[in-house]
């Protein structure tokens, strides 16, 4: 029996900058926006949240403040490194303040072999007691988590879930088939969400919500109940912003976006920097002709 079951639209949190430092302020008034919008779930820390620039009393703080204004949400923190020692004392760090579970991607730079891999996830979920979230982003981490390897791994009992996003669809569609009663199959990308969701997945860990939570939660409840019609309009209607979301690396467009709308000052942390100008004004017009929509 798992201990908790992920399904829905869930945010991959941004971090708001402003003069270089953690907007803590605007951070609330996103997470009251995400709550009002009915988001599901929501995931602070992860990468759309740069959290490998954030410094430990940060992250513990975003954290705090997730769990502050909820409502009630599930919330999976990101917690993940490319060392099993960092990230076992991340969850000791961050299990004080009692996140629901732990997103955990897959060790990057290393290239770990799939016996590796499942001997990291286990000694994790070994860990705590609270759920594991595997995250699988071969883009990003230079390894990929194969189907058979998480089929395993859904076995033990506290790994709750997977964020794929591999863009693999057989292997996810292979992992979605034979999934254990309880483990949750989610995507990780937003333009995957109507095919995936449409053939068994749970929900979706949306980087576009962050935008639109209020049509990306519609999409995923559309789903959840099998409303392909509403599903497809959402879908199109969402469309150019999944895909213009990542014209230049994630969070670099979401954020250009955010500020076009007044929601947060255009600021990140190096190695990541502000939007190109031809990317902010992209980002510009996508989301006013999504708000036209409306």
């Amino acid at each position: 029996m798992k201990n908790l079951k992920l399904s829905g639209c869930g945010t991959a949190l941004i971090t708001p900058f402003r003069n270089g430092q953690v907007d803590y302020d605007t951070y609330v008034k996103l997470l009251d926006r995400q709550i009002k919008a009915g988001i599901h779930f929501l995931v602070p820390l992860g990468t759309t949240g740069e959290t490998p620039c954030l410094e430990a009393e940060e992250r513990s703080r975003i954290l705090a403040l997730t769990m502050e204004h909820c409502a009630g949400r599930p919330v999976v923190a990101g917690c993940g490194t490319n060392s099993l020692t960092q990230t076992l004392n991340g969850i000791r760090q961050l299990g004080k303040i009692g996140p629901d579970a732990y997103l955990i991607v897959v060790p990057y730079y290393n290239k770990p072999t799939q016996a590796g891999l499942y001997e990291y996830f286990k000694a994790v979920a070994d860990s705590t007691d609270k759920g594991i979230v595997l995250y699988n982003v071969p883009g990003r981490t230079g390894a990929n988590l194969k189907a058979e390897t998480t089929l395993r791994l859904a076995e033990i009992p506290n790994i709750i879930a997977v964020k794929e996003a591999s863009g693999n669809y057989s292997q996810i569609s292979e992992i979605i088939r034979n999934a254990p009663e309880g483990f949750s199959v989610l995507s990780g990308n937003d333009e995957e969400t109507l095919s995936l969701m449409a053939t068994g997945a749970d929900g979706i860990i949306s980087v576009a919500s962050n935008i639109d939570p209020a049509d990306m939660v519609r999409l995923a409840e559309a789903l959840m109940h099998d409303d392909i019609a509403v599903a497809r309009t959402l879908h199109h209607k969402l469309f150019p912003l999944f895909r213009n979301c990542f014209v230049e690396s994630n969070p670099i467009p979401v954020k250009a976006a955010m500020a076009s709308m007044g929601l947060i000052e255009n600021s990140l942390r190096l190695p990541l920097c502000p939007a190109s100008d031809d990317t902010y004004a992209l980002l510009e017009r996508t989301v006013k002709a999504l708000m036209s929509d409306n």
